[in-house]
């Protein structure tokens, strides 16, 4: 090995055999990074007000090109048949590898409120028909209440929302857990707190 070559690219990674040794050494690489760009301990305030020891800001990975294609990559293994989900990484990631999918998905937003000029719309993109599923995706879940009030303004317009994705769940104190199932809504996440935290 030459003495000059950075460590980083000293030795190749091992070369997965399976989908599913892919699929965790990408989950594996996705936490490292989570755990050292993402996770802050100290004292903090969530938006839902409660205090906190443990801050968790996905953006700074998702908004990376290396931590999109991951995110993107490990959630639209998640996302059921047929869904639209609302992050442009899965949308962007389901266009890049079709022999994955036999679908191409896109991305919708929603807004907090509904604009006031224009089309007036709080979902946009290229919406779906009507009465399609669609999967809701969140970076965070603490108590899931960002989420459900996308699932709202989706079920109120006519889709079927059954699934919420999320990268990290706070899981805190079951609270997300218990008002997705009162609303027959499937929470998976792709790490907990604990899984990030240390």
């Amino acid at each position: 090995m030459d003495p000059n070559t950075p460590p980083a690219f000293a030795e190749k990674p091992p070369v997965p055999q399976t989908k599913e040794e892919m699929f965790r050494m990408m989950r594996d690489h996705l936490l490292r990074t989570l755990q050292t760009d993402a996770y802050r301990k100290g004292e903090y305030t969530l938006s839902s007000g409660k205090k906190t020891d443990h801050y968790v800001n996905c953006k700074p990975v998702t908004l990376s090109g290396e931590g999109s294609l991951l995110v993107g990559t490990l959630l639209l293994d998640l996302v059921d048949e047929g869904a639209d989900p609302l992050v442009t990484s899965v949308a962007m990631t389901s266009w890049l590898d079709p022999e994955r999918r036999r679908c191409k998905l896109d991305a919708l937003i929603i807004r907090k409120e509904a604009k006031d000029h224009g089309t007036t719309s709080q979902i946009e993109g290229m919406l779906p028909v009507q009465g399609c599923k669609i999967t809701v995706l969140e970076d965070v879940v603490t108590t899931g209440e960002s989420a459900m009030k996308a699932v709202r303004v989706l079920r109120e317009a006519g889709y079927k929302v059954e699934q919420v994705l999320s990268i990290v769940d706070r899981q805190e104190n079951d609270e997300a857990d218990d008002m997705f199932d009162k609303e027959n809504i499937e929470l998976i996440s792709l790490f907990t707190l604990d899984d990030i935290s240390y």
